[in-house]
């Protein structure tokens, strides 16, 4: 069964710089997406970016296009990837929870992301707080 364990987060100032990692590990094939999710309070859940692990394809919605990178870390000995989204400019609405969730691939990077974003169930998340 594939997990997830999310790290990273915290307190930044406006234009600054964060970094979040997701570590996956358990899983049978590597036909998988993994993307990052957010949700501020009193707002609906919307996605940030998602990566194909195979072929490292990306999606970003135009609310983070340049500013947010993600990117995929492979350990083929131990059978883990881990996904880390690098967030520079950073902007007083990029606060919230964020999360990190897979699916096994069956469309495009762009619909399994959107996909993902209406599941149930998630997880803790780590909170980024962007504050002066």
């Amino acid at each position: 069964q594939l997990q997830l364990v999310e790290s990273g987060g915290g307190l930044v100032q406006p234009g600054g710089s964060l970094r979040l990692s997701c570590a996956a590990s358990g899983f049978s094939s590597d036909d998988f997406v993994i993307g990052w999710f957010r949700q501020a309070a009193g707002k609906e859940r919307e996605a940030v970016s998602c990566i194909s692990i195979t072929d490292g394809g990306t999606f970003y919605p135009d609310l983070v296009k340049g500013r947010f990178t993600i990117s995929r870390s492979r350990d083929n000995a131990k059978n883990t990837v881990t996904v880390y989204l690098q967030m520079t400019n950073l902007k007083l609405e990029d606060t919230g929870r964020y999360y990190c969730r897979s699916e096994y691939r069956f469309n495009t990077v762009q619909e399994m992301c959107k996909i993902m974003t209406r599941r149930d169930h998630w997880g803790q998340g780590t909170q980024v707080t962007v504050s002066s």
